[in-house]
Parts: structure tokens; sequence; C-alpha cells
């Protein structure tokens, strides 16, 4: 019998995708002799099979019927037949046999576990917590009038909130909120559904003419983050192009690496801010094969600028489009808040702020930037030619399938890029409260990644320390700085991201100073001569490393202090009608 049942596991379709349980239930009846074949339903299955059948006839095995197939050599290898079964009438076993095969069928397969989620989701957990990389959420909410108060948790427990990306304060400039409120009681809370399905509203059309004004740009679409602008404009556009070669900075965003990966494009990853190094790269390919260099104004966890011009020359050289995220830069920097690009031709974009007045801003393809950072409200938009723009709200599903901006976010978003194409108040204090801590921290010798912008990176290198470090921030001294760990910052590389504003005062400064001097020496964290003497890392304590110039030079500071100040008499009365008319 096991003989006859190894050789039906190696030849028989049946018996190979049939369960060992199944196989068990088919070889035992009520009536079954141990080791008597003849008996059981597995013999009734594969006297009829088209391939047992034939083996088990050249083997001499009895069929239920009690008959042999075939002389068998040797008698004592005849099967014994149950004589119970063997006197019963051929209809009386069908009958038996067909009741079997019923039972069997509606017999019940074992159970296979099924796969465990919850312990699935509680593994994956326990890595970030290994790893020191889990992020916890504190319970910070921001203070319009107090700003940049905010309470806890507790409404009675005010803190000092250092790590906003509200870089200007714009959420509560009474221009923006008055310009929404109104919007709000008119238009009402959302807007409806997406573009193509709710309309396309007016303020909608007058924002994306204001951006694409602001750029130097011929249109400019509104998407509901600058996430999604990204992605969605990447993918689209590399997907389109036929054979389309991404060249990315290393340290480019998860939203510029999430659209390169969707596009499905050839990615080329060049080392950041290494021009050389990206032009060795493009030189490896034709200068016929489609190519876009992404890469980014200012990268917001290090605070570095990105090459602008050597860049745009080299894509002019090499036959690329240059795509331009202005995320961290829009607002902060050029005399209209249009970003980096434009503060590189600061004088020029002054005395002529439009499209094709020759300044490098006029060379971008494509601009990327936010309206939920220094413009203090919520959105993301891409700026670029009109048959390019079009193009993507004609093929991106990122801008098609999603519910379009609320009317009064859209709203205090337009007065919010009207008043900084205006105002540079707000620019030139956050520069100075910038430089003021930058300096102060220097004389304690605590380490700031050096670079040239509003961002100042504070070096801890630990995961564990710096989660330490936030919240002894908190609890001890009412201050609240993120910690930033892995993956938005390589291991090894872990920081307390501060990002001064035009409403920090002196007195929050020296407290934040004091602060972060107390915790470096509980801690024992390193300062700038510990990491040089371990090399450096994340530029501080490089070798032989040059002093880094702001973007916003003295003579521009100077000028604007006395000048950009009162260029904008916005007042909330005024700024509503010119918003909505």
């Amino acid at each position: 019998m096991e003989r006859a049942v190894s050789h039906a596991l190696k030849s028989c379709p049946f018996m190979s995708r049939t369960p060992s349980q199944g196989l068990r239930l088919l070889k035992s009846t009520p009536k079954a002799i141990e080791g008597n074949l003849a008996s059981t339903g597995l013999l009734s299955k594969a006297a009829i099979c088209p391939i047992m059948g034939p083996v088990l006839s050249a083997r001499g095995v009895h069929t239920s019927t009690g008959q042999r197939n075939s002389p068998v050599a040797n008698p004592e290898q005849v099967e014994v037949v149950d004589s119970h079964t063997a006197s019963k009438p051929l209809a009386t076993q069908q009958q038996t046999e067909s009741k079997t095969r019923a039972a069997e069928s509606q017999a019940p397969l074992p159970a296979a576990r099924s796969f465990n989620y919850e312990n699935f989701y509680r593994t994956e957990l326990d890595k970030k917590h290994r790893d020191k990389s889990y992020r916890y959420f504190n319970n910070i909410n921001r203070l319009a009038k107090e700003f940049p108060r905010a309470h806890t948790g507790n409404v009675t427990n005010r803190v000092t909130v250092w790590c906003s990306n509200d870089y200007l304060g714009q959420g509560r400039n009474p221009c923006v909120v008055g310009t929404m409120k109104q919007t709000l009681d008119r238009y009402g809370a959302g807007a409806g559904g997406t573009r193509n399905i709710a309309g396309n509203a007016d303020l909608h059309l007058r924002l994306e003419s204001e951006l694409a004004d602001l750029h130097h740009k011929e249109a400019a679409l509104v998407f509901s983050s600058c996430y999604v602008a990204n992605d969605a404009t990447l993918s689209t556009l590399a997907a389109k192009l036929p054979g389309c070669i991404i060249f990315s900075d290393a340290l480019n965003h998860a939203s510029m690496i999430q659209g390169i990966r969707h596009s499905g494009a050839r990615k080329v990853i060049f080392k950041h801010n290494d021009v050389v190094d990206l032009e060795k790269k493009l030189q490896q390919y034709p200068i016929d094969t489609p190519k876009i260099i992404a890469f980014e104004s200012v990268y917001s966890m290090s605070g570095t600028v990105g090459h602008i011009q050597d860049i745009c020359q080299l894509a002019k050289k090499y036959g690329a489009l240059t795509f331009l995220d202005e995320v961290h830069a829009v607002g902060m920097y050029g005399p209209r808040g249009a970003g980096v690009a434009e503060h590189l031709d600061y004088q020029r974009n002054i005395s002529h702020p439009h499209a094709n007045n020759g300044s490098i801003l006029d060379e971008i393809d494509i601009v990327t930037g936010t309206l939920g950072k220094a413009y203090g409200v919520v959105g993301g938009y891409i700026a670029a030619s009109s048959s390019l723009v079009d193009m993507i709200r004609s093929y991106a599903p990122g801008f098609i399938f999603t519910t379009s901006l609320p009317p009064a976010v859209v709203a205090g978003s337009l007065a919010s890029v009207q008043y900084l194409k205006m105002s540079s108040k707000e620019r030139v204090m956050q520069q100075i409260n910038t430089r003021l801590l930058k300096a102060r921290l220097a004389e304690l010798h605590i380490p700031v990644v050096p670079n040239p912008s509003h961002i100042v990176p504070v070096l801890v290198g630990d995961a564990e320390l710096c989660k330490r470090a936030s919240d002894s921030l908190l609890t001890d001294h009412d201050i609240y700085v993120q910690a930033i760990n892995y993956p938005t910052v390589p291991h090894g590389q872990e920081r307390l991201r501060i990002t001064p504003t035009p409403g920090h005062t002196s007195a929050m400064t020296d407290k934040l100073v004091v602060a972060l001097a107390t915790i470096w020496k509980q801690y024992k964290l390193r300062y700038t001569q510990d990491w040089a003497a371990v090399g450096g890392c994340a530029g501080v304590g490089v070798p032989d490393s040059k002093e880094v110039q702001p973007i916003w030079s003295e003579e521009q500071l100077l000028h604007e202090i006395p000048n950009g100040l009162n260029r904008c008499h916005c007042e909330t009365d005024q700024a509503v009608p010119h918003a909505l008319s």
C-alpha cells in the first residue's frame, strides 16, 4: 500500500495537490481493514484515474469491486478483501462510495493560520525604538495673538516655539487671517471637489497668475501640497518624455525622490551641491536625450544652498531641463520673495521685477514652491511655461483626482503672496534674528552646521541624546525644538533644527542660548572642537573649511531696513477687499 501511495504522490496531479489531511480522510472508511487499500475512498479515486488506474492494474491491486485488475506473480502479495464489502451488491457498494465521496468533499481542510498583522506592526515599530528613530509628536498649539508662543496639552502651559516652518509668522498676519475669515463667510468651508468637477474658481486662477508673475513664468498650477506638486510633476513629465533621465541631488527631498520613482525614468544621483560630479554624469549621455536636473535652493535640514546659476549653465550646455524646488526659500529671499533664484540678481529684480529682465530667474524651467511655510497657509504649486503647466494639469493624477484647496485657503495664500511681494520687513527681521542666534552659539562653541541660509541646525550626532535634549528643552525650559533623526538625516547626524522668526525677541533668544548651554553640559554633548578632533561631521569641525557667507548681504539688509520696511501699508480692512474683488 505504501509503495502505491508513494508512486501516486509522484505521478498523480490529484494526489500531489491534495493536503495530507484530505488523503488521510480518503484512506479511511468505517469498515476498512487496516492495510486494505481496496476498501478505501483513495483507491476508488485511483481506480478511475487515467494515470493511476493502469498503475494499479499492472501491480495487481484490487479495486473496490473486489476484482483484481491483473494476475499477481506472488499470491502472497494479493490484498485481502473485506468480506463485508465484497459480498455487497454492486449498486449498494456504489451508493456507499457515493456517500463517502460526498462526506469527503464536505470535510473541512486543515485551517491555515492567518497572517499576524498586529505582530508585524509591532515588529516594525520595535525596529524604530531599537535604533532610537521612533518619532514622538508633541502636543503643541500655536497661539496667533502670542506668536511665537504656544500652549501644550495643558492650555495654561506656555512654551516658545523655535522650530516652526512658518518662518515669517504669516499664519497670524491680519491681512491673511482677515481675508480668510471674509472668504469663509462668502464661499463656505470646502472647495466641493476637484478643479475639473467642482469648477475652476476665480480665486484659484488669480493665485496662479500671481505666482506665475512672482517667478517670471507664463503659468502656474496650485496643488494640495508641494509634496504632491513635486511627485505629480516629476512622475508625469519624466514618464512622458521618451527615454528621460533624471539627475537628482543626493540630498533632495523625499517628494522629489518619490516623483522620480513613480516616473519609472532612469535616475542618476550626483553628489550634494557638486557641479563637477553633475557635469561628469551629464557628459555620459547624448545631448538629444531628454534630461531633468532636479535640485533645491535651500536644503531644509542642513540649510545649504544649491548652485543655481552653475546648474542652469550645465543644463543649457547638455540639453537638460531645470527643476528647482524653492520650498524653503519662497517668501524668504529676493526683493519680492520669489526665492534664492530671484535673490541672485537682487538689484536687477528691484529695478525690473517682472519676466524677461535677463535675470537667472528667467532661466529656470520649472519652479516649485509651497504656500505652507513662509506664506503661512497650506498648499503647493509649480510655475513654468504655459504648455508644460497645461500638460501637467491634463495628465497628472495628483492634480486631476485631488480635491482642490478650499476658497478660504486660496484667498489667504493670495493675500500672503501679495503682501510679501511688497513687504520686506519680515524677511529682514528674520535674517537679523538668525545672525544673532548663530553668533551667540558660535561664542559657546555649540556646533551649528555651517550654511548661508535662515536655518540653524545644531548638531547632536546621537538619536537618543537628541531626543533627550529636545525633551529637556520642553519640560525644563518651556522651549519647543523638535529632534531631527533618521531617515530625515543620516544616522550619526541627528540634530536640533532651529528656525528663528521675526517674532522672537532678544529675551527669547537669551533664554534659548542659556538652555542649550545647560543641556550641552548636562548631557556631555560634543562641542565644535570635539567634532574637529574626530575629523568633523556634517560640515562641523571640518579642517580648512571656508567661512560661509549669508545669502543676504550686509548691503541688501541695510538697503531694506530704511526702504523695504515701509513698502507695504497693508491693513486688514484694505487687504480683504483687494483679495476678494
